[in-house]
């Protein structure tokens, strides 16, 4: 299965961008691809920004993904009990 993330784009120089998946987690990726800002929203796929999103966009895709790593994370930790 293939996923593809929105992150906010904290940084670019040249062809890659540091980009922030919320959570703390910061990393950087390729946005040869699209034209991008800082402080704009990119969809990631295998390390590389394949689109831009609109911020209204982005944010409702980053709570679906939080609602997602909740629920999985609860369900973890009912297993364990």
């Amino acid at each position: 299965m293939c996923l593809a993330i929105p992150a906010k784009v904290l940084e670019v120089k040249g062809e890659h961008a540091k980009v922030d998946f919320g959570g703390g987690i910061v990393r950087e990726v390729n946005v040869s691809l699209v034209d991008v800002k800082v402080g704009e929203y990119v969809i990631v796929h295998a390390g590389f920004a394949i689109q831009v999103l609109d911020e209204k966009s982005a944010e409702e895709s980053l709570q679906l993904w939080k609602e997602i790593l909740e629920m999985e994370t609860e369900k973890n930790m009912v297993k364990k009990v």
